[in-house]
């Protein structure tokens, strides 16, 4: 335990010595590696110990740990973890400085940082680099995130790992933080770049070459450190697959994994659009739910915002209303106990669905901690209904201390359902949401800053809905003396528009010209599919070791999940494997750390020890303040005609001819006239109100309810009606028109329920 290491501890939580950070961010098409600076003084008159909790996304490789005690400078070295926390030990009782960077046991997107016994006045600069893969957004922006935040993670009871409660800490108001930040991008791409943007202030792109291939962006000065510092990344011809070759280490042995090139393909299966267009009508649809005490926090930094979980009720009404008729579904919500609404998946219809959505307006953020695990446990316990594959929705901010139990319950599970999960606000664990996406086999999406949850969640419902992608295989072609060792895992799960990275080590000569092809077959509903790439051999040149050390995390990953799966039996040989990869790429494991002493001239530094703890601002705890739904003004209801609805090709369908047209045309449907009297208590948002009121086959009744909810009276909506449509009918027309007059800029969100009042529609006429 690294607090005891020296026997002296403090409660006090004094102002800290970190006094900036610097960070350089270096993108290649779509990895990076991360170069982040931090400066320590101490200003007090005795020499102390201060921790430095490091923040990385899940998927991140340290690769380079060094210190600059005032005029020296040290490197770390990756050592196995005992051996580095035994010299850290020795090194600080015999006053020397020591530095010690190690995953944290529980999750592994925490790094502890201890700065080791700081002299007084004595400044330190700590250089820590890391390389990550950047995730693919909604809108295909990639998200590169430093976390400025560390949410207290929060550690159930009984799943304490030897770190057990290493590291503490210690919350802030933001405007409070004695330290600054600086922060610079530079970007490249085979691709042109269209765009960068952030939820922080950014100073203009800047662009080095005509083609638009590089540029440089900078973070604007005065940052508050009360949000994550994210930027999203946009190429032209984003969907293109590429392929990078990375020279190897020349101080390496050839055949060794840093010694040989390393390849890593980007690929994304283009599917066909007749198969993607039936949408599936099956399914058996889990929703979990975080309901801790969290989720009251604003969905964002604005005042002004409803709470997450206020937000996440919105989304589970757009959820059920847009599953499919003959499915089956059930909501659990989880804190420190956990509830289900039924007792086992129920069989979706208007009975089931007004069940649910009357206890999912009652859920508040009121159920404690964040336990996961039992929940889960009870889900996977169900047996699968037979032809309803199973779909898990997770929702969560993401404060577990017990990631790793959480992801690997998923993997073991990961045969009968398909894992999709959703972060919500800043500092959600990036580890946990990637790692349940990824070992489930769905997809994993972040919702921060002023992102909407719905469009997001929808997005996923679609990927849901596609019918699964099987039997995939990867084959390589590659000249004679060539041969390849793939590093990463098989590929399991292909959604259309969706990203997969392969790393593969390439041993053996080859011509400077040689060319490599590698070919991707599956099988979509029965359709055989097959994309292929070719690329050069010929290594990029001044590439860096960014390939080469993300293909050494990779490995390292399957490994160690590998091992956990065994539990545990097969230890020795996985562990001298890991901690032999993870030495000789310099990229940090579980079971390793990085370690430096600076030796200086061996005279104790004189004084008793002082442990410190670094502040993080306290964002989400002070951010707790009632949902208030501001009353949003109904939309200017302009004249709206029938065209939007042929535009659907349900005029024919509809047997609505020309006779009823002149119903349309006039301009009385949805005319601009008296300003709608706003009730007294605050209207909920008008979309979510029309949407609440469809059923569960897809259509609207006509009633006083619907035409409040279009903002006209009974009788309005009534007159106009033709007489010989029915009453449901020109409900659902009238709701498909007022969506497509007045919500378009919402339309992923309503797509869906939209799609399934045109079947019941077209049902209706036979």
């Amino acid at each position: 335990n690294m607090a005891n290491c020296c026997g002296l501890l403090t409660a006090q939580k004094e102002p800290v010595p970190l006094k900036s950070v610097e960070v350089e961010l270096d993108v290649r098409d779509h990895v990076a590696t991360v170069v982040s600076t931090l400066n320590y003084e101490n200003k007090e008159d005795k020499p102390l110990e201060a921790v430095f909790v490091f923040p990385l996304p899940g998927d991140a490789a340290v690769c380079h740990f060094s210190a600059k005690i005032g005029q020296t400078q040290i490197v770390a070295e990756v050592k196995e973890k005992q051996e580095a926390r035994q010299k850290y030990d020795d090194a600080l009782s015999s006053g020397q400085q020591a530095f010690l960077l190690e995953e944290s046991e529980q999750s592994p997107d925490i790094f502890s940082l201890s700065v080791g016994s700081l002299p007084p006045g004595e400044s330190a600069s700590i250089r820590l680099e890391y390389v990550t893969e950047l995730a693919v957004q909604a809108d295909d922006g990639l998200r590169f995130c430093l976390p400025a935040v560390l949410n207290p993670r929060y550690q159930p009871q009984g799943s304490g790992g030897s770190g057990g409660g290493s590291v503490q800490v210690t919350s802030v108001p933001a405007s409070l933080v004695p330290y600054s930040l600086s922060f610079s991008a530079r970007v490249s791409s085979p691709h042109p770049i269209s765009k960068v943007e952030s939820h922080c202030s950014l100073d203009p792109l800047q662009y080095l070459n005509t083609e638009q291939t590089q540029a440089t962006v900078k973070l604007a000065a005065g940052h508050k450190f009360d949000r994550d510092v994210e930027l999203l990344i946009y190429y032209k011809d984003a969907h293109q697959p590429t392929a990078v070759v990375e020279a190897g280490q020349a101080s390496a042995k050839p055949g060794t994994l840093m010694g040989d090139p390393v390849v890593m393909l980007s690929l994304y299966p283009e599917f066909c659009q007749a198969v993607m267009s039936s949408v599936s009508s099956c399914g058996e649809f889990v929703f979990l739910l975080d309901r801790s005490g969290s989720m009251d926090c604003a969905t964002n930094n604005s005042k002004q915002q409803e709470t997450r979980i206020g937000s996440a009720r919105d989304t589970l009404l757009l959820l059920l209303k847009s599953l499919p008729m003959g499915c089956y579904f059930n909501i659990y919500s989880f804190g420190s106990s956990y509830e289900h609404i039924f007792s086992k998946s129920v069989e979706y219809s208007q009975k089931t669905m007004e069940e649910a959505l009357k206890k999912v307006e009652q859920m508040g953020a009121d159920l404690g901690g964040t336990e996961i695990l039992e929940p889960l446990k009870h889900i996977y316990s169900q047996s699968c209904i037979p032809s309803q594959p199973r779909q898990l929705f997770v929702f969560t901010d993401g404060e577990v201390g017990n990631t790793k139990e959480v992801i690997n319950l998923v993997k073991k599970n990961s045969g009968s359902h398909r894992c999709f999960s959703f972060g919500i606000g800043e500092g959600a664990s990036s580890a946990l949401i990637n790692g349940l996406a990824k070992e489930g086999g769905g997809h994993a999406q972040f919702i921060t800053g002023t992102d909407r949850m719905q469009p997001k969640v929808m997005q996923s419902l679609r990927f849901a809905l596609q019918p699964a992608v099987d039997d995939i295989s990867v084959t390589w072609d590659l000249p004679k003396g060539v041969s390849i060792t793939v590093l990463s895992p098989p590929i399991t799960t292909i959604f259309q528009g969706q990203r997969s990275l392969v790393y593969a080590q390439l041993t053996g000569q080859s011509s400077e010209a040689a060319e490599g092809c590698v070919m991707v077959k599956y099988s979509l509903s029965g359709h055989p599919s097959q994309n292929q790439l070719h690329f050069s051999l010929k290594p990029a040149e001044n590439s860096g070791l960014t390939v080469h050390r993300l293909a050494a995390r990779t490995l390292i990953r399957s490994l160690d999940m590998g091992e956990r799966e065994d539990g545990g039996e097969q230890d020795g040989g996985v562990k001298k494997k890991v901690v032999e990869l993870s030495v000789q790429s310099g990229v940090s494991s579980s079971f390793t750390a990085f370690i430096a002493v600076n030796k200086g001239d061996g005279e104790a530094i004189q004084g008793s020890l002082v442990r410190r703890d670094v502040p993080t601002p306290m964002y989400r705890g002070m951010m707790i303040t009632p949902c208030c739904l501001m009353a949003s003004a109904v939309p200017d209801i302009a004249a709206c005609d029938y065209n939007l609805i042929m535009e659907n090709d349900l005029e024919n369908d509809l047997g609505l001819c020309e006779e009823h047209e002149e119903a349309w045309s006039d301009n009385d449907l949805f005319a601009e006239e008296d300003q709608i009297a706003m009730p007294k208590q605050p209207r909920r948002d008008p979309l979510l109100q029309l949407v609440s009121l469809q059923k569960a086959s897809g259509c609207w009744v006509l009633d006083p309810a619907l035409a409040a909810a279009l903002g006209k009276t009974s009788e309005e909506v009534e007159n106009i009606k033709p007489s010989a449509v029915n009453q449901e009918v020109w409900a659902t027309i009238l709701a498909l028109i007022w969506l497509h007059g007045f919500k378009m800029d919402a339309q992923e969100e309503w797509e869906l329920l939209a799609m399934k009042a045109v079947s019941w529609l077209r049902a209706q006429n036979g």
